[in-house]
């Protein structure tokens, strides 16, 4: 069983993995979403988000744009990161499983504000 989160505000993939609504985790087997919840951010603090899904046994995570830290930190991990996705987050999970959504590697250089996580 494969675990996917996609930080999300509501069905859609956010822009900034640390300030979203929360995370939408896929469970995944044989390429086949099984199940999903979704779970509310527990708070944007540098280097916690990672660590928390981590405990969660994810081994994927899908974001519009995130910052260089928590990269490394999920790279430490063995967690894969997929930056530059859009659109509905179970779109995204599907393109993913079908190897149609790769990683643009885009990483938020300014932490201060959600809005500055654009290309």
């Amino acid at each position: 069983m494969m675990k996917i989160a996609v930080a999300s505000e509501g069905k859609m993939v956010t822009e900034h993995f640390g300030h979203c609504e929360g995370f939408t985790i896929f469970e995944v087997e044989n390429n086949q979403i099984k199940n999903k919840e979704f779970i509310q951010n527990p708070g944007h603090k540098p280097g916690f988000l990672p660590v928390f899904l981590y405990d969660k046994g994810i081994n994927v995570i899908i974001s519009g744009g995130m910052g260089g830290g928590a990269i490394d930190i999920f790279n430490e991990k063995g967690i894969k990161v997929i930056t530059g996705a859009s659109g509905e987050s179970e779109t995204a999970v599907n393109n993913y499983l079908q190897g149609k959504l790769k990683s643009t590697g885009s990483a938020c250089h300014e932490h201060k504000h959600a809005d500055e996580c654009k290309e």
